[in-house]
């Protein structure tokens, strides 16, 4: 059988080097994550709105700001980043007082950023969070 041409071999190497570039970044830091690049905690103050909008017992998921807020007792906020500390993916969802990482299943205590389930192996960072004049600052 003759041997393919040197062209050939060329394209077949680069098309398999293309896809496991691919396959590579999917998995890197931030893939998935919807502010790539961005800081994993607020560097300046964030208003959050309203701290009402956080159920007592409850949390809430500020996907936008990289944020989770929960709120253990009435006026009492705890808040950390909302961004996987294994991959840096923002977390999508609360289930059952778990935050949930969309990219490899990671999963957090919503009361004190600790690990619940791997591949992640350190907590989220706490985030500095008071409420205002019944509105809640981040940061």
């Amino acid at each position: 059988m003759p041997e393919p041409s040197a062209a050939r071999r060329t394209v077949l190497k680069g098309a398999a080097l293309a896809g496991a570039g691919t396959a590579l970044a999917a998995c890197s830091p931030g893939a998935g994550n919807s502010g790539a690049g961005s800081p994993a905690t607020p560097t300046a103050p964030v208003d959050l709105g309203a701290a009402a909008e956080v159920p007592v017992g409850g949390a809430k998921l500020y996907r936008e700001n990289k944020l989770l807020i929960s709120c253990p007792a009435a006026g009492r906020y705890k808040a950390f980043s909302a961004q996987c500390t294994h991959a840096g993916c923002v977390l999508d969802k609360i289930e059952d007082g778990e935050g949930n990482c969309p990219c490899h299943g990671s999963r957090f205590d919503v009361n004190t950023g600790a690990v619940l389930k791997g591949p992640a192996t350190d907590p989220l960072p706490e985030v500095p969070v008071k409420a205002q004049g019944g509105r809640l600052v981040a940061g």
